[in-house]
């Protein structure tokens, strides 16, 4: 148990990282885990954290409102989650707790890349078994599971980079390859770009594991750490030295904090702004798990107005239709 409850406070961190201030959880996810926090007797607060439970938040009139914490225990069932609680009357808006990472074990420095000359398509194979073979990635990729390396154009305008892979991207070795994924692809759509014409790539290249008691949990998953991020960021950097993009995107408030080394608040203080990472043009944007979560036409046209940017930045034409969507 102790090990889902960390689950559930790493992902309230995650979505707070972007942007998100509640989450609808159903009725019968708060009785699981009140049964199970009861079943225990009682749960040690972990050391370092902060537990903030806010005021009762209002709820639907005629219900009694309450102060609760919960939330799905990884991305995945946040989202299955988050539509079962919008499709039934009993769902109840629930305010993120703040909690500590559970940080990965010590990492070695970071490695030194020293890529082959040789065309595009030559270097990104280097770099591709460089990382593969690597013994700390090696060591971090789960029995039967993949890295994931990045994929996309090698002559890309822009360059899309998210936190970590999820559950379906180390099934598949491919970077979005789960619902968010899917929303991804129908946004680049919209852009009338496909994925093949953009290069996606993470901070981080594996599935950030949470661990109970000195063992991963294959249920859940984490932010990656700050150790991680670092160690990985020379993968993320030969791949831009070898695609050359016109532009970077960050989606997320996790992969926005991982490029730019900065704390916010909240994503919004840098969202939509054109900022600077390593001398290329940096939009921050929402992850698409946040549209996820928050299907509504004012959160579509948040989005839609970054991209917008990144069409007018990447020089791609745009219609009057497609400034107009989610209006």
């Amino acid at each position: 148990m102790h090990a889902i409850l960390n689950a559930i406070a790493e992902e309230l961190a995650r979505l707070k990282a972007d942007g998100e201030t509640t989450v609808p959880v159903s009725d019968a996810t708060l009785d699981g885990l009140r049964a199970m926090v009861r079943a225990r007797g009682a749960v040690a607060k972990p050391a370092g954290a902060e537990v903030v439970v806010p005021a009762p938040v209002a709820a639907s009139p005629g219900a009694a409102a309450r102060p609760v914490v919960a939330a799905p225990v990884n991305p995945l069932r946040a989202e299955r989650e988050a539509a079962a609680a919008k499709a039934a009357p009993s769902g109840r808006p629930v305010v993120a707790v703040l909690a500590p990472v559970v940080s990965a074990p010590s990492l070695p420095p970071p490695p030194v890349m020293t890529l082959p000359d040789g065309d595009k398509a030559a270097r990104r194979a280097a770099l591709t078994t460089l990382m593969r073979e690597h013994p700390v990635c090696a060591a971090r990729v789960r029995p039967g599971l993949k890295l994931v390396t990045g994929a996309g154009a090698l002559e890309a305008k822009v360059f899309l980079v998210g936190d970590a892979p999820g559950e379906e991207e180390e099934a598949t070795g491919e970077p979005f390859a789960g619902p968010a994924g899917e929303l991804l692809t129908k946004m680049l759509k919209g852009m009338g770009l496909s994925r093949e014409a953009v290069y996606i790539s993470y901070l981080v290249n594996w599935r950030p594991a949470v661990t109970a008691g000195g063992d991963a949990d294959p249920s859940g998953s984490r932010p990656p750490s700050a150790e991680e991020i670092a160690f990985c960021r020379p993968f993320l950097q030969a791949a831009l030295d070898i695609v050359q993009p016109d532009l970077v995107v960050a989606l997320g408030g996790t992969a926005a904090q991982g490029l730019l080394g900065a704390q916010f608040t909240t994503l919004a203080e840098v969202r939509g702004r054109w900022l600077d990472y390593g001398g290329r043009p940096l939009l921050v944007t929402y992850h698409p798990n946040y549209l996820l979560r928050s299907a509504s036409n004012r959160s579509k046209r948040a989005v839609w107005e970054d991209l917008l940017k990144v069409m007018e930045r990447a020089g791609l034409p745009i219609s009057e239709r497609q400034r107009g969507f989610f209006l």
